[in-house]
């Protein structure tokens, strides 16, 4: 399946911003899983390019004369070459243990644990955790502008509520109260469903030395419809944009993404 994706966002500050760095992790990756075709950063001036700690490609943009508006935007063309069962390590070095740690967006709490270990069967790993993730989702209806980005695992499971973002951080809790490495992953979804968003997030959770795939908003271990673009221990590691500014006082921000297939010429 071919995608076409545009995803922009913009900032308006009620003030002038002093200084600004954003942080973007806007740029996929080639892997056995998704091949790119093109891509391209629109941005207001030039941005460094690195990989951070967990391999992700993150450009650092720094704004240092007095701006009110910023606008980012990312498009591209990319393949999504097989089924994507088992997923593709970004290039990263580190153990999977590293996913073990518990941040405060994944801590789990009595209930988050009690769930967990009501769906475990330690001889049946993987069939425990597709499980769990669709008792999660029948727990944690999908519900739009239910929640918050700053909202914990602990507070959204007991809310019974939430978005991909949600279901993910919850679902982290689960894995690592089991002691099972798991990670956040972000990236754009093409859907039918005009529920659901095209920025979307999902879990991999390592089992039996590889990285499987779990769609929990979706239900579904299949990733032949998602693009990759980041991984971290939570949303903040692998969210598309992140940033600080000095000054500019109360913002608006809107972010719109959108993934077309884009089809075969005849």
């Amino acid at each position: 399946m071919r995608l076409n994706i545009e995803h922009k966002t913009w900032y308006a500050y009620e003030q002038q911003v002093t200084l600004s760095t954003q942080y973007l992790r806007l740029t996929p990756q080639n892997s056995v899983h998704q091949q790119i075709l093109s891509w391209d950063l629109d941005l207001p001036c030039e941005a460094t390019r690195t990989l951070d700690a967990y391999g992700n490609v993150m450009h650092v943009l720094t704004l240092d004369t007095p701006h009110q508006q910023l606008a980012i935007a990312a498009r591209g063309v990319v393949e999504i070459l097989d089924d994507g069962e088992l997923a593709p390590d970004p290039e990263c070095t580190l153990s999977p243990l590293v996913f073990l740690r518990a941040t405060p967006l994944t801590l789990p709490d009595a209930a988050i644990r009690d769930f967990a270990l009501r769906y475990w069967h330690a001889e049946k790993p993987l069939v425990s955790l597709e499980k769990l993730m669709s008792e999660l989702l029948l727990k944690m209806p999908y519900q739009p502008g239910s929640t918050l980005v700053s909202d914990t695992a602990a507070k959204v499971f007991a809310a019974s509520s939430g978005v991909c973002q949600d279901h993910s951080h919850v679902f982290l809790a689960c894995c690592r109260s089991l002691g099972i490495p798991a990670r956040y992953v972000s990236g754009y979804l093409y859907t039918d469903n005009v529920e659901h968003v095209a920025m979307h997030a999902w879990v991999e959770a390592w089992l039996d030395g590889n990285w499987h795939s779990f769609d929990i908003t979706n239900n579904t271990r299949s990733t032949r419809q998602h693009l990759r673009l980041a991984v971290g221990v939570d949303y903040l590691d692998a969210c598309p944009v992140r940033g600080m500014r000095l000054g500019g006082g109360g913002e608006d921000m809107l972010a719109v993404a959108a993934v077309q297939q884009v089809h075969a010429q005849q």
